[in-house]
């Protein structure tokens, strides 16, 4: 009797631990996909859900990246204190120009900032929204995190993380990766 016990307190410890483990989100989801250490890179049937982006913009109004489904969104996260933001910066609009016909959005999202601060770095240089986001909490609701400032995430069509870069890009890095993930067939099968 007592080593039935002791079987089912154990079967029950080890089931409880493997169930805690499959909840967790310590990084499993970025396993699924490929990463150098700076860019993961997400096959289209191991891509995460679509995160929950939505807030108030720099320039006034409110966004909701769901409101963006069947485009592709370029999503950059960014501080007008950060130098690898500045130089970055023309090359993400070169990018959103280059791309914008074939059903690409940008989005930036600013991050650790004053508000004014943020108007005046974007101001001539960039024709796409920012979410104003001076706590970070944006980044909290994607699965594979930015975790860096700069850092650029890329959502396929159907709104799911395909490519997340950790450190700032250039033009002939992103622009190819955007084409690629916009010629990819929608998984819900619209466009």
């Amino acid at each position: 009797m007592r080593t039935r016990r002791l079987v089912a307190a154990l079967l029950a410890a080890v089931t409880a631990g493997t169930a805690l483990v499959g909840c967790s989100s310590s990084g499993n989801e970025e396993s699924r996909c490929e990463s150098d250490g700076v860019t993961i890179t997400c096959a289209p049937d191991q891509r995460s859900k679509t995160p929950k982006v939505s807030g108030e913009l720099l320039t006034g109004g409110n966004y909701d990246v769901s409101q963006a489904r069947g485009q592709v969104v370029v999503v950059n996260f960014w501080g007008s204190w950060c130098a690898p933001c500045r130089a970055e910066v023309d090359d993400l609009e070169a990018v959103h120009q280059a791309t914008k016909a074939s059903g690409v959005t940008f989005l930036g999202i600013n991050v650790q900032d004053s508000k004014d601060k943020a108007i005046a770095f974007e101001e001539g240089r960039v024709t796409y929204p920012s979410l104003f986001d001076p706590a970070s909490r944006q980044a909290l609701n994607f699965d594979i995190p930015p975790n860096t400032t700069p850092a650029t995430v890329v959502l396929d069509r159907d709104g799911r993380v395909a490519v997340v870069i950790r450190r700032a890009v250039t033009r002939d890095e992103l622009q190819p990766i955007v084409e690629r993930v916009a010629a990819e067939r929608p998984a819900s099968g619209s466009r």
